[in-house]
């Protein structure tokens, strides 16, 4: 069963165009609700978050509709990260979680993301059956058999004392300086008070919301004013969240940069070290770096790959019974604590590795020295297929030739924009960027 609305990460587009409109909102939230009330019981609840997006509005409520009207039960917890629904399904027992948030995308596209009873995200399966649901008659609740919905109050209270609660209790952060850019997102309470409650030091950035300006100039896809506010205020270190919460970008002393990578060596070494790593294998993504995957291996740890989208890599996780894993985007994934990305929880584990080892924030985040690695994107219509052009093969297959083993080439579309990414790793810089530039050309010329 194929799946025509669902991207790697859930539904997505611009806010109130297909398929993000009011009406689709209602008829998915209707769909999911008939697929979870099967077994016909009447006990059934649905738990749906969001982040700060003006339109989270018109689509919280339309959903709330949705699975009102065949009998699910909804407790809205309002802004709050992607992680804590994950976590507040389960502990709610809920029968499905809903975040509703377009993660680092812009203020003007927004998302629907579900979670099973577990607390994880829902696979391609379900995906595939709630969209036959949606493209057939969806049978809704008798009269008396309507839904009800609440608000809940304390949902970021719970989900900052389960934050906190990962934090190695031995250990505190009094004396140490931060710089949190919540990126006027979903954790725009949460992380500064997890981190204040924690005894550090805290500068506060991106958590003024107005509905138009999340990920705007701030968050972990623009780290250039939190590595400007760590300069000036003198601090340890900065945490840049996205939109939603699940994804991380620490800045060091020096206003340097620590991609997902670096955190994931930091994090796996130390774990193999004292034997919390499971099966001595670490789960990122092809779009990892190669230097990477040759540090882990000089550690005996392994490195098993996946496509890219932290879905994929936390059932990579589960499958093979692994508990570390994410994407060099800031995805870290720790399944003893969380069961998605959260980047509010990697940032405490950094910091609890600042204490243990005393270090600098600039040496825990140079763990390997990464092979030069250059990614574009070229934006294409709506309806096109680039990658089958043939002039565009010919590029690639150029490419491929040229870098001679010497790299990697990785050419995909995204799962959430229309766009085509190019990615190459090469030993020899000058290499790399003739064959980006090439394959680019090409992608736009046939785009």
């Amino acid at each position: 069963m194929t799946r025509k609305l669902f991207g790697t990460d859930g539904v997505r587009g611009r806010a109130n165009t297909d398929p993000m409109t009011a009406e689709m909102a209602l008829r998915l939230g209707a769909a999911a609700g008939r697929y979870f009330r099967r077994d016909g019981s009447d006990t059934h609840r649905v738990v749906i978050g969001k982040d700060t997006r003006l339109s989270g509005y018109m689509l919280e409520n339309a959903l709330t509709a949705g699975f009102t009207s065949t009998g699910m039960n909804v407790l809205l917890l309002g802004p709050i990260p992607t992680p804590a629904v994950g976590l507040l399904t389960k502990s709610m027992r809920a029968d499905v979680g809903v975040m509703i948030s377009a993660s680092h995308n812009p203020h003007h596209d927004n998302g629907i993301k579900f979670f099973g009873p577990d607390g994880f995200k829902l696979n391609d399966g379900a995906e595939a059956e709630i969209e036959a649901i949606l493209d057939g008659e969806i049978t809704l609740a008798k009269p008396e058999n309507i839904g009800r919905a609440r608000r809940i109050d304390d949902g970021v209270g719970r989900y900052v004392e389960r934050a906190k609660g990962t934090f190695p209790s031995d250990l505190s952060l009094d004396g140490l300086k931060v710089v949190i850019d919540c990126a006027h997102g979903a954790a725009y309470k949460a992380a500064p008070e997890v981190l204040w409650e924690l005894g550090a030091e805290v500068i506060p950035m991106g958590i003024a919301p107005t509905g138009t300006n999340i990920n705007k100039g701030c968050g972990s896809t623009d780290t250039a004013a939190c590595a400007s506010a760590v300069i000036a205020h003198g601090a340890d270190v900065g945490i840049c969240l996205d939109g939603d919460a699940d994804r991380i970008m620490l800045i060091d002393e020096t206003g340097c940069v620590g991609d997902g990578d670096q955190l994931m060596a930091l994090l796996a070494c130390g774990w193999a070290r004292s034997g919390r790593l499971s099966g001595a294998t670490l789960v990122a993504t092809v779009m990892s770096n190669l230097g990477l995957e040759r540090h882990l291996a000089g550690q005996g740890i392994a490195l098993a790959r996946t496509a890219v989208g932290d879905r994929y890599v936390v059932e990579a996780m589960r499958a093979g019974g692994y508990n570390l894993g994410g994407e060099q985007s800031g995805h870290i994934v720790m399944t003893d604590y969380a069961t998605t990305g959260d980047g509010l929880l990697a940032g405490l584990q950094f910091l609890a590795e600042m204490i243990r080892s005393g270090e600098r924030a600039s040496t825990l985040l140079s763990v390997f020295d990464p092979l030069p690695q250059l990614l574009r994107n070229v934006r294409y219509e709506a309806g096109a297929d680039p990658l089958s052009a043939d002039a565009v093969r010919a590029a690639i297959a150029a490419g491929e030739t040229r870098l001679n083993g010497s790299g990697r080439l990785l050419i995909r579309k995204s799962g959430t924009e229309p766009l085509i990414r190019v990615m190459a790793e090469a030993e020899d810089a000058d290499v790399m960027e003739a064959v980006v530039g090439q394959i680019c050309a090409a992608v736009e010329a046939a785009a």
